[in-house]
């Protein structure tokens, strides 16, 4: 099953670390990934630009893109992992390993569902085989 590990942390707080203090968070960090991934396959861990480079886009027809920060709040999304593991528990259990290397994070775990063309969906939820195809939960 695929679980999305959401990193949120409050940006500014994350901007004025010094180059070695995140050198330092990034190898800690690191080290989790390894651990992680020796348990399960780790999937893209990206780190994600400055709320400040952000867009939005929304609203009817073609919509209107509008300048970041999305919303007003204490943390920000600043990056993310995916999992591929066998249960709600071993996503929460990743997202443990990953708050020992950078414990002023907070992590949220949803489940998520690869979309690929051509797989069609009846409803709208979808879950993973063991195999990682999509299908329809209906």
């Amino acid at each position: 099953m695929l679980y999305a590990i959401l990193a949120y942390h409050d940006e500014a707080h994350v901007m004025s670390w010094t180059p070695e203090e995140d050198a330092a968070l990034m190898a800690n960090l690191q080290r989790a990934h390894d651990r992680v991934n020796e348990r399960g396959r780790l999937g893209p861990a990206v780190r994600l630009g400055g709320t400040g480079k952000g867009r939005t886009l929304r609203g009817p027809g073609a919509g209107v893109v509008i300048d970041g920060p999305f919303a007003e709040t204490k943390e920000q999304l600043l990056g993310f992992y995916v999992v591929d593991v066998a249960s709600e528990g071993a996503a929460i259990d990743a997202a443990r390993e990953l708050r020992r290397a950078n414990p002023s994070a907070v992590y949220e775990i949803r489940p998520v569902a690869l979309y690929r063309p051509g797989v069609a969906f009846g409803g709208t939820e979808a879950r993973g085989d063991e195999a990682g195809e999509v299908r329809s939960a209906g």
